[in-house]
């Protein structure tokens, strides 16, 4: 059997890990290698990136902005920022309209300093801080820069103290706790209601399809598998002639101009890749750490890995599909 190459886009449900979907993903197309882009929270919905054999290798490269939509709940503080967690504290909200909810929102937009949830993945000396938490502990976790290119309002309602609205934003930012950020200069308290994300390292809700599930027996056919380069349309790419492929798949440097390049659309600031607090820091002697990366083709219109400029006439290997020793 052929093991598949490329992206499915799951409509992740709520009640799964990131994981749960993984795992499922591995028996639906009988295969060990698969990854996911960007973990959800069990109870978040939306957009999940599943990764298919040696499409894993591509992760690393994909946009890192993701959208959101949501609701913000006023006058509750909870353990976790969401109501997933315990209730720490409940107090009445004040009176507002939406221009005063509009005038709360505007520190949060653009780059910004944001404190993780006490419930999150970021390691603290050494641990993830969830695991801690969960033992009852409360930690100092440091702020971190984030940017939130949308911060839009959709609608605000008095009665039940609910904010709905859209986000756009940089890898590694923390929805809950914008919610709880927005409770403190409020004065009331607030955690986050739902959340779905509706894009994700360049992948959008359109595209989304439902997890398989072998108990509906609807939804137990694969779902079709987006070709890799759907997913790499952000970065320019250099198409290699015969010659130059033999070269490739030994993991040999290529000589080129930049000229040669088909350059990709100037993507927004935040569609730049961002530190993830679920990845491993970059390596700083990577001599490509920190470095465009560019899209290799072959001569089949394929995707043959990917590389960097090493200087303005030789392409470096960083990924090689199809290796040949």
């Amino acid at each position: 059997m052929t093991v598949p190459f490329g992206f499915v886009v799951i409509d992740k449900p709520a009640g799964l890990t990131s994981h749960d979907c993984v795992s499922r993903m591995r028996r639906v197309f009988g295969i060990k290698r698969v990854g996911h882009g960007g973990t959800l929270d069990p109870a978040v919905t939306g957009v999940l990136p599943i990764a298919l054999g040696h499409a894993t290798r591509l992760l690393p490269y994909l946009p890192g902005a993701k959208s959101y939509r949501g609701s913000i709940q006023l006058g509750q503080r909870t353990s976790s920022d969401d109501q997933q967690g315990d209730l720490i504290s409940k107090q009445a909200w004040p009176e507002l309209n939406t221009a005063e909810i509009e005038a709360y929102l505007d520190p949060f937009r653009g780059r910004i300093q944001q404190r993780p949830p006490q419930v999150s993945a970021v390691h603290v000396q050494g641990e993830r801080a969830h695991a801690r938490a969960r033992r009852g502990e409360t930690m100092e976790i440091p702020a971190r820069t984030i940017t939130i290119d949308r911060l839009q309002l959709l609608s605000w309602n008095q009665q039940l103290g609910q904010i709905d609205f859209n986000v756009h934003c940089s890898s590694g930012t923390y929805i809950r706790s914008l919610a709880r950020d927005l409770g403190e200069l409020i004065g009331c308290g607030a955690c986050l209601g739902w959340l779905k994300r509706t894009q994700a390292l360049g992948f959008h809700e359109q595209q989304a399809v439902p997890l398989p599930d072998r108990d509906n027996p609807a939804l137990t056919t694969p779902p079709a598998v987006l070709p890799p380069l759907t997913a790499l349309a952000h970065l320019p790419r250099l198409q290699l002639n015969e010659e130059e492929q033999e070269s490739w798949s030994c993991g040999r440097r290529i000589t080129a101009h930049q000229d040669q390049c088909q350059p990709a659309p100037k993507p927004l600031a935040s569609d730049q890749q961002e530190s993830d607090p679920n990845q491993t820091a970059p390596n700083q002697t990577d001599p490509s750490a920190n470095k465009p990366m560019l899209v290799v083709i072959d001569c089949r219109g394929e995707v043959a890995g990917m590389a960097y400029w090493e200087d303005n006439a030789t392409v470096k290997p960083k990924v090689v599909f199809n290796a040949r020793g």
